[in-house]
Parts: structure tokens; C-alpha cells; sequence
């Protein structure tokens, strides 16, 4: 077994490509921003999605040439993942970045860990202990300080940001996609659940999208909106993916989800300097208050029933 362990050397690389992963998974924030300017969350998820399924599912084919078809009891999961963890985090997603900034969305995104754990204790058996509830309450307040703006106030006027709570409503999304994605992984394989998940959310969305383009100035927009989607389309989903899954491979799971924590702080980095976005100290606050809860939170045991 000690021949299979990565070596420093091989450790370190893989680290640097987790790195570079989270760079990629930040810039999609950035580019979420600016393609929304022009295009509407349809058209974004439909170019996204189909785009990376293009690119997933031939990989897919060569890799898995016996096996890379599904069975009929397997379409009404594609069809849940397709659903739940593509059209509507995405749709939620860009529909947010048209009212809020991709700092404060990249920020409320990153409680997805502490969701997911919360959804799979009331779907799927897994316990929260004391430390770990803790661990839920902190994100929850950093999240509400996020909503709030760091001022109480808001609370007394309940003039919350649409856009904060459309993200909020994508990140619950991608915990309940992901409660989905833990259950039924074991039939079909990362890729191969991925590449069908792609190209399902495509075809759903697909008649939707026409409808958008035939009806919009999406001719008229010029390029960079669609430089955007490729962009997140090829780089975080598709290279973010391969990398992710190597790394899970060669480091293991929980070392490769640590590095999902640099996301919100890359993101807002990037606001800065491509967006103009200000950060104000309440942002410090929060994200600092929802990486120590995920990291905390990850650190703790873990029962099941």
C-alpha cells in the first residue's frame, strides 16, 4: 500500500492544480457577472450546460466505451440531478448576479458544505453533534450578517437584497443536488453522472433558450458575453471537474474539499480588481466567520445512525 501513497513531490502538484481549480470556480463568479449584463440566466444556463456536455460526454464515451450508456431505471436521476443541481442553482445563480455583487454571492455560496450536511441529516440519516451545530449556527450568523449588510436595522425594515436571497435559494439548490449526487453516484460514477447531468439540463432547457435568443438581442450583444460562457463552461466546470476528481483520487476527499474555502476570498479578490467592487468590513467579518465555521465544521466527527 505504501507504494500507492502520492509522493511530496506528487502531493505538491496535485495541490497546485487544486489551486488552479479554485481559481477557475472563483473567475466563474466574475464571469457570471459580466455575461448577465447581456444575456439572460436562460440563455446562460442553456450555453453553459450544453457546452460543457459537449466537451464531458465524448470524454466520457472514450473513457467508458462498455459502459457509458444508462439504463432506463437511471433517466429519472439525470433527469433530478439535471434539474435540481444545473437549472435551478443556475437559473437562481444568474438571476442573483443581476441584483447583487459576485462577492457577496460567491460569499453566501460557500455555506454549500454546511447545507449539504444539514440536508443529508434530515434525508439520509447523517447525525450533527454538538460541535457541529455550533459549526451551523456561526455560518448562519455570517450569512445574516451578509443579508443584513452589517446593519440590524435592515432587519426591523425587511429590506433584504433579491439578489443575496436568490443566491441563498442556489446554494440551498446545490446541497439538496448534491443529497442526490451522494445517493445514487454509486450506479453510475462521477463522469458518467456528471456528462448525463450536462447534456440532460441542456435538452430541458433547450426549447426555453430558443424562445430567449429569437425573442432577445442576444445577435447584438458582441462577443464578450459569450467569451464569458465559454469560460465557464470549459474552465470551471469542465477542467474544474477533471481536476477535482483527480485530486479526490491521489489526496483524497477532504483534503481536495479544503480548498473550496479560497473560493469566496479569490471571487471577491477578483470583484476588486475586474469589477470595481467594493469590500466593506462587514464582508471581512463574514467570510472570515463562514471559513472557520466550514473548516470547524469539516474538522468535527461525524455520526451516522
Amino acid at each position: 500500500m505504501q507504494a500507492n501513497m502520492p509522493t511530496d513531490a506528487n502531493s505538491k502538484s496535485v495541490y497546485l492544480m487544486m489551486i488552479t481549480a479554485t481559481f477557475f470556480w472563483a473567475g466563474a463568479f466574475i464571469a457570471g457577472k459580466l455575461g448577465i449584463n447581456d444575456l439572460s440566466p436562460t440563455l446562460l444556463t442553456f450555453l453553459r450546460m450544453g457546452l460543457a456536455g459537449l466537451i464531458l460526454f465524448p470524454v466520457l464515451i472514450k473513457k467508458e466505451p462498455n459502459s457509458w450508456k444508462i439504463t432506463r431505471v437511471q433517466v429519472p436521476v439525470v433527469i433530478a440531478t439535471g434539474v435540481v443541481g444545473m437549472i435551478f442553482y443556475h437559473m437562481f445563480f444568474f438571476s442573483a448576479l443581476q441584483y447583487t455583487t459576485a462577492s457577496k454571492a460567491s460569499m453566501i455560496n460557500a455555506t454549500n458544505p454546511l447545507l449539504t450536511a444539514l440536508l443529508a441529516n434530515w434525508f439520509i440519516g447523517e447525525r450533527l453533534n454538538s460541535k457541529k451545530v455550533l459549526f451551523l449556527i456561526t455560518a448562519l450568523l455570517s450569512v445574516i450578517n451578509i443579508l443584513i449588510g452589517g446593519d440590524l436595522s435592515t432587519l426591523a425594515s425587511l429590506t433584504l437584497n433579491k439578489g443575496d436571497l436568490l443566491m441563498l435559494c442556489g446554494t440551498f439548490s446545490w446541497a439538496l443536488y448534491s443529497i442526490i449526487v451522494k445517493k445514487f453516484i454509486g450506479g453510475f460514477g462521477a463522469l458518467k453522472l456528471s456528462a448525463y447531468t450536462f447534456v440532460t439540463s441542456a435538452l430541458i432547457m433547450s426549447p426555453f433558450a430558443i424562445y430567449d435568443f429569437l425573442t432577445s438581442d442576444a445577435l447584438s450583444v458582441g462577443v464578450n458575453p459569450y467569451l464569458a460562457v465559454i469560460y465557464m463552461a470549459v474552465f470551471p466546470t469542465v477542467f474544474g471537474y477533471m481536476i477535482q476528481q483527480y485530486a479526490i483520487g491521489k489526496i483524497g476527499a477532504s483534503k481536495t474539499a479544503l480548498f473550496i474555502n479560497l473560493v469566496p476570498i479569490l471571487s471577491t479578490l477578483m470583484a476588486v480588481v475586474f469589477l470595481g467592487e467594493t469590500i466593506m468590513a462587514y464582508h471581512l467579518v463574514s467570510i472570515t466567520g463562514i471559513i472557520l465555521s466550514v473548516v470547524g465544521f469539516n474538522r468535527s466527527g461525524t455520526k451516522v445512525k
